[in-house]
């Protein structure tokens, strides 16, 4: 969660400096902390398990860990998700979106990917565990972005390749056209960006397995019908990940539960009559501004009080 130098580490632990520093080293490389470099100097941190430790696992997650993980995600994180804050948060894919909406910066994947100096991109780490246990999806693997810091930290640990912004965008249009939900890290200035589908995505299968997704994905968006121009033909239906777009038959109309729909707009973009629009709530989300303060913040709703490392 914070940052600090080999030194810092060593003082406040008692321990050797130099034995120290090899220790944090060995396990930034095995994934259970997180590295930055800044000029010569190496500092290093501790991360949650998702987003962290377990995304870290991209390359070397064999299927024991692969079934373990499944085993957490049936018994234990959905109930989880459902007393915090998403790690992820949903944003409407770009096509979904208009002149008119003027949604901040934070809301729109290209802006977010063009205000990338370094980006990485990885294979899914979801996919990859769904697939070592004989499920998953046939969805693009190449589909996670890292930026900054961890986009170095995924190019140093051999997990992902450095790609350009236009490369970023271009995956963005792939991953739209495949259906997969842009999630950003629930903060202002994220450090990743998924393109996830409810098939694989350990977030969205759980929050699918909800009552009232909606209120547990920070999004200021949802999508409501033009009455005048559906047909019922029901093609939103099979892009809809949530189970949130059912037909009138009576009527020939689409129907959006505003309890379930997570506003990703994917059925924004292949309606054939245009009938399907990306709509404000109403109500602003107060978005995180960093990794700290989305942890603090979910600390909070716990009833958790986090003191930092160097205060203990």
């Amino acid at each position: 969660m914070q940052l600090e130098a080999p030194s810092d580490f060593a003082k406040r632990t008692g321990h050797d400096a130099e034995k120290m520093k090899e220790q944090l080293e060995i396990m930034a490389q095995k994934g259970t902390l997180f590295r930055k470099r800044s000029g010569e100097k190496l500092f290093y941190a501790a991360v949650p398990y998702v987003i962290g430790s377990y995304e870290f696992q991209l390359k070397t997650m064999d299927k024991e860990f692969a079934d373990l993980m499944e085993q957490y995600n049936d018994e234990k994180f959905t109930s989880s998700i459902s007393n915090c804050i998403a790690p992820l948060r949903t944003i409407p894919v770009h096509k979904s979106l208009t002149v008119k909406h003027n949604v901040a910066s934070y809301f729109n994947a290209r802006e977010i990917v063009k205000s990338k100096k370094l980006i990485s991109l990885a294979d899914c780490v979801c996919r990859v565990q769904q697939k070592l246990i004989g499920k998953g999806c046939d969805k693009p693997m190449e589909a996670c972005f890292a930026f900054g810091s961890h986009a170095k930290y995924y190019i140093e640990n051999n997990m992902g390749r450095e790609i350009s912004q236009e490369e970023a965008l271009a995956i963005l249009d792939e991953c739209e056209k495949a259906g997969l939900v842009n999630q950003p890290a629930s903060m202002i200035n994220p450090g990743g960006m998924c393109n996830c589908c409810s098939d694989c995505c350990g977030v969205l299968k759980a929050v699918s397995k909800l009552p009232k997704p909606a209120e547990h994905v920070m999004n200021d968006y949802r999508v409501k019908v033009d009455v005048e121009n559906c047909i019922g033909c029901g093609i939103c239906i099979d892009r809809c990940q949530m189970d949130a777009v059912t037909v009138d038959d009576e009527q020939s109309l689409a129907v959006i539960n505003k309890d379930r729909c997570i506003g990703c707009g994917l059925c924004v973009t292949t309606c054939p009559e245009e009938a399907m629009i990306i709509e404000f709530k109403g109500k602003e989300n107060t978005i995180p501004a960093n990794g700290m303060e989305y942890m603090v913040n979910n600390a909070n709703k716990r009833g958790v009080s986090l003191i930092p490392l160097s205060m203990k």
